[in-house]
């Protein structure tokens, strides 16, 4: 029983008898044998307002419908809620009674679906012309309702995607819709550029084919901002556009690594910026570089007929880019070897180990040292040393504000990290800006509480 004073009632012709639902063996009666004429009682009133996750809400009946084995609560939104613009709630005139009623799938109760079902009525707004009225208990041209479709980020932001669709029993591109729509509701309620210092900014691939998002990062809170398709400088713009004049005005520190577009962008919305070149990066510029030169002296070994020194140099590759507190012992063997036999190859590799060491020591003593550094680098006749210390002269005053401030992008590299890991549970999506919207909810901050729990 549904408790005393719960009227079953349905106000549509096509249900004259919707007391009672056949099953296999027993039917189930699920209304009082005595009704009460005035409905539902105050209590059931809130009873069901709870049941339902609905809020500013009358609830003018419910009924159990066979066909779809569905529990169906026909509802209107309380008087101050009606007429108002689904886009702005902004209150407006009526237009037209519009299309009839619609239906928002809710939360289950146990095993069975629940719909809401309500009239849908046109105002018109002066801002967004003929548009269906507002509800309160879903958001804008949604057929969930918030409740179902705040759960519905929750567990795609914690969970599998084969869970997600499954317990849900709805399809993953649908769940996609949905966290569209609850993340761009909770930007729009909260303001997460304000107040930035310190940025990181960088570029990550989530599909085949060049496919990028742009992202930025927040040093001080650690949390993903924007995120957007593209990785040049008309898409970077977008952000600094929406960022505006007085809050680019306050920024400080900008990590990224050397890609042009990044650098142009942020000189010319932020000049006051220092730009901190990410050590990461530099470093991996040296490993290219003596992995070329490796490889030429691999090269010239075969073709002088040196098979076991081209033997030895080509097992030698991971002796010489990892650091020296993780080589194993045949590791090192391997490189002393390459000290006795091959000293333009072992030269190469004390650079790289140089640089990286500047990066430790950072301050005055990095400086002075990555100024000796490029005296080396420029008369040690190695070719691509030789050009590896022309592009760090380039970059050399954005290397030194790294040395200074010793900020990196390890945080935004750790970010696009994660972001790889929901491409993979995105996996379905044909459009980015979905992986954007799960990425907000998991990095972001953005992921909503489930549905009666603050």
């Amino acid at each position: 029983m549904l408790g005393e004073g719960w009227k079953w009632c349905s106000d549509r012709p096509e249900y004259p008898d919707a007391r009672t639902h056949a099953g296999h063996s027993a039917r189930i009666q699920l209304v009082e044998d005595q009704f009460l004429e005035e409905g539902f009682s105050v209590r059931m009133k809130s009873v069901w307002r709870r049941l339902l996750g609905v809020e500013e809400t009358v609830i003018r009946g419910i009924r159990f419908e066979n066909e779809m084995q569905a529990l169906v609560a026909t509802v209107r939104p309380y008087r101050r809620r009606r007429g108002r613009c689904g886009e702005c709630n902004r209150r407006c005139a009526r237009y037209d009674p519009g299309e009839g009623p619609r239906r928002w799938r809710t939360l289950d109760l146990g095993t069975i679906q629940v719909f809401l079902e309500s009239e849908a009525p046109r105002v018109s707004c002066p801002d967004h012309g003929v548009i269906v009225q507002a509800v309160p208990w879903a958001r804008h041209d949604a057929r969930f309702t918030r409740a179902f479709e705040d759960q519905a980020a929750w567990l795609a932001t914690h969970t599998a995607r084969s869970t997600v669709s499954e317990l849900l029993r709805v399809a993953w591109r649908t769940v996609g819709g949905m966290i569209v729509r609850v993340v761009t509701e909770a930007e729009a309620a909260l303001d997460r550029l304000n107040g930035l210092q310190r940025i990181g900014i960088d570029e990550v691939s989530h599909r085949k084919g060049q496919r990028y998002l742009t992202v930025v990062v927040d040093h001080d809170s650690r949390r993903l901002i924007w995120a957007a398709a593209g990785h040049d400088e008309a898409t970077l713009s977008r952000f600094f556009e929406k960022l505006g004049p007085k809050r680019c005005a306050k920024l400080r520190l900008i990590s990224a690594d050397a890609a042009p577009w990044i650098a142009a962008v942020a000189k010319r919305y932020c000049p006051q910026a220092r730009l901190c070149l990410d050590p990461f990066h530099v470093v991996a510029w040296a490993t290219d570089a003596l992995d070329e030169v490796r490889r030429a002296v691999w090269n010239a070994a075969r073709k002088n007929g040196e098979t076991e020194l081209a033997r030895e140099l080509k097992g030698a590759r991971f002796a010489l880019w990892k650091n020296p507190e993780n080589r194993t012992e045949r590791q090192n063997r391997k490189l002393a070897f390459i000290a006795r036999t091959n000293l333009p190859l072992y030269r190469a590799y004390l650079l790289k180990e140089q640089l990286r060491t500047i990066f430790k020591l950072k301050g005055d003593l990095g400086k002075a040292m990555l100024e000796e550094w490029l005296q080396w680098a420029r008369r040690c006749r190695i070719g691509p040393f030789v050009k590896l210390a022309k592009t760090i002269a380039r970059h050399r005053r954005d290397i030194e504000a790294t040395l200074d401030i010793g900020l990196s992008n390890a945080l935004v590299e750790s970010t696009n990290t994660k972001i790889r890991l929901l491409t993979r549970q995105a996996f379905g999506f044909h459009y980015p800006e979905a992986l954007i919207s799960i990425a907000m909810l998991a990095l972001g901050g953005l992921c909503p509480s489930l549905p009666g729990r603050a």
